[in-house]
């Protein structure tokens, strides 16, 4: 994965809109949060499989911040905040991740046109 090139990345959520895909996101602070400082508890979102079509997506952020990347629903947003790096992979899926201060996962956008493993 590389990091987040806005320009780029906005440019991949437009060849996705107006298409049924299937998400992954993915959320987290991790199971090790709670052994660093005991007044964290573990806290996470993970959805694998929902299709969806969105009308628009949009990516904000950066300046030395994690980027955030909205996609328009007919009926609401789907929101993920936190995201740093992403690819193409080898199957041709949209890749997002957000990796903390220690390169651990703490939040996934995945966009792909068939669905995700399971």
């Amino acid at each position: 994965m590389e990091l987040i090139e806005q320009q780029q990345v906005q440019n991949l959520l437009n060849q996705y809109q107006n298409k049924p895909v299937y998400l992954h996101v993915e959320t987290t602070n991790g199971a090790y949060a709670s052994h660093f400082d005991e007044k964290v508890f573990n806290a996470g979102t993970f959805l694998r499989n929902i299709q969806v079509s969105y009308i628009q997506g949009i990516i904000t952020g950066g300046n030395k911040e994690p980027y955030r990347i909205g996609l328009k629903l007919d009926n609401g947003w789907i929101y993920v905040q936190g995201l740093t790096h992403f690819e193409i992979d080898a199957q041709g899926r949209f890749l997002m991740a957000g990796l903390n201060y220690q390169g651990q996962l703490a939040a996934a956008l995945q966009i792909s046109e068939t669905p995700f493993e399971v």
